[in-house]
C-alpha cells in the first residue's frame, strides 16, 4: 500500500544562468538549518582547545553546508513538507563562487539585518576523513563538508554568540531545484514502496521532457 506521508526529495543545484548570486552572504542564526552549531574562541576561553590556536582573535568555526544533509522545508502554497539537499560537487562549486565574487565580507543576522564587522577569513572543503583540520575543532562530519572560519569584530554580534543567542550559520543565495533521483541505497534506507519509486521515475521523465 502506498505511503501517503512520503516527503519529496529535492536537490538544489547551481543556477548556471546567474552565477553571481549563488551564495550572496552567510547569516548568523539561532536555529541553523543544517543542525550543526559553531564553536567560538577568544582569549577568555583558554579551557577550549580552539583558544590555543589564536588567543587574540574573536573567531568562530562552523560548517556552512554538509553534503546530502536533508533540510526540511515547507511550502505554504501547497501545504507540503519536503526535503532539500546539496551534493558534495555542488557545495564545492558554490564555496568557490562565494570567494570568487568576494562575498566573504557579506553577512547578516537571522537572514534579516545586514551586519558589519563579520568576515570569512578561511574557507575549506573537508577532503580527508582522518586528517582534516575540522577534527581539531571537534567536528565529525562527512568528506565534502564546507567549513568557514569567521572573524567577529562586531561587539553586539560577538556578545550574542557568547550568550548563545546565535548558534550557527545559514547560507543565503539562489539555487535551482530539481527532483532528486532515488538511488537503490536511498530506496532501501527509506523503504520506498514500488508505487512510490514508479511515481518518482514518472516525475523525472516528465520533468526531463
Amino acid at each position: 500500500m502506498p505511503n501517503n506521508n512520503k516527503i519529496k526529495e529535492i536537490e538544489l543545484v547551481i543556477n548556471e544562468d546567474n552565477l553571481d548570486i549563488t551564495i550572496s552572504a552567510i547569516s548568523l542564526v539561532t536555529s541553523p538549518a543544517i543542525e550543526e552549531m559553531f564553536v567560538f574562541f577568544n582569549k577568555q576561553n583558554e579551557q577550549i582547545t580552539l583558544a590555543k590556536i589564536d588567543t587574540e582573535a574573536r573567531c568562530l568555526v562552523s560548517p556552512a553546508l554538509i553534503p546530502e544533509k536533508r533540510i526540511v522545508r515547507f511550502d505554504a502554497d501547497t501545504n507540503e513538507e519536503y526535503n532539500v539537499f546539496f551534493t558534495a560537487e555542488t557545495i564545492k562549486a558554490a564555496s568557490e563562487l562565494y570567494l570568487m565574487h568576494e562575498n566573504n565580507n557579506s553577512a547578516t543576522e537571522q537572514h534579516d539585518v545586514k551586519i558589519d564587522g563579520v568576515h570569512t577569513v578561511e574557507s575549506w572543503i573537508k577532503e580527508d576523513e582522518k586528517f582534516d583540520k575540522s577534527n581539531a575543532y571537534g567536528y565529525d562530519l562527512p568528506v565534502g563538508t564546507w567549513f568557514v572560519k569567521m572573524s567577529i569584530q562586531n561587539d553586539d554580534i560577538w556578545n550574542k554568540i557568547k550568550s548563545g543567542d546565535l548558534k550557527g550559520l545559514s547560507i543565503e543565495g539562489a539555487f535551482t531545484q530539481q527532483l532528486a533521483k532515488l538511488s537503490l541505497k536511498e530506496a532501501k534506507t527509506r523503504q520506498y514502496s514500488n508505487d512510490e519509486i514508479l511515481e518518482a521515475l514518472r516525475d523525472i521523465i516528465n520533468n526531463n521532457n
